[in-house]
C-alpha cells in the first residue's frame, strides 16, 4: 500500500474536541479500507497567503494538520465526503514517491566513500592565502605616477 499525506485545513474558531472527531472520522475511514494511520501532525495556526471565502466569511488563517497514513490508491475517490465539511476550508491528499534522503539516497557503496570525504575536509585546516594582492593595485597608481 502506498503512503499519502492527507493535509487538513481548518478554520481557525474550530474547537480541539471538533477537530479530534474530525480526525477520528478520517482515521476510521482509513481503518475500514484497511489503512494505517502512522502519523499526526498539528502545525496550529497558520497565517494564510490569501483569503478562502467560504459562505460563513473570509478566513486569512486556518489551523492546519498533515495525517500520514498507508492506505490502497481508492482512497482519493471515498474522501471527498470532506468536501461537505463545514470545519474544514481545504484539504488536500499527496502521495509519496519513491523518494530516497540521506544514506539511503547514496546506497551502501557510495556512503562510505562520502562520509570519508566529509571527515577529511572537517578536520583539514584552511591554508592561508599568502599571496600579496597588493602588487595589482599598486601597478596602477605606479602608471599613473609615471605620467
Amino acid at each position: 500500500m502506498p503512503l499519502y499525506d492527507c493535509m487538513l485545513l481548518l478554520k481557525p474558531h474550530v474547537k480541539k474536541e471538533a477537530l479530534m472527531d474530525l480526525v477520528a472520522k478520517v482515521g476510521k475511514h482509513v481503518h475500514r479500507k484497511n489503512g494505517v494511520l502512522t502519523d499526526l501532525k498539528s502545525f496550529g495556526t497558520v497565517q494564510l497567503g490569501y483569503g478562502i471565502r467560504k459562505l460563513d466569511g473570509r478566513y486569512y488563517q486556518g489551523q492546519l494538520m498533515q495525517m500520514t497514513m498507508m492506505t490502497p490508491p481508492n482512497l482519493n475517490n471515498e474522501l471527498h465526503y470532506l468536501n461537505k465539511e463545514d470545519r474544514l476550508l481545504r484539504w488536500l491528499l499527496v502521495k509519496h514517491r519513491d523518494i530516497k534522503f540521506g544514506m539511503d539516497f547514496l546506497g551502501e557503496d557510495d556512503t562510505k566513500a562520502e562520509l570519508s570525504k566529509f571527515r577529511s575536509n572537517l578536520y583539514e585546516e584552511e591554508e592561508e592565502d599568502d599571496d600579496d594582492d597588493d602588487d595589482e593595485y599598486n601597478t596602477d597608481e605606479a602608471e599613473r605616477n609615471k605620467v
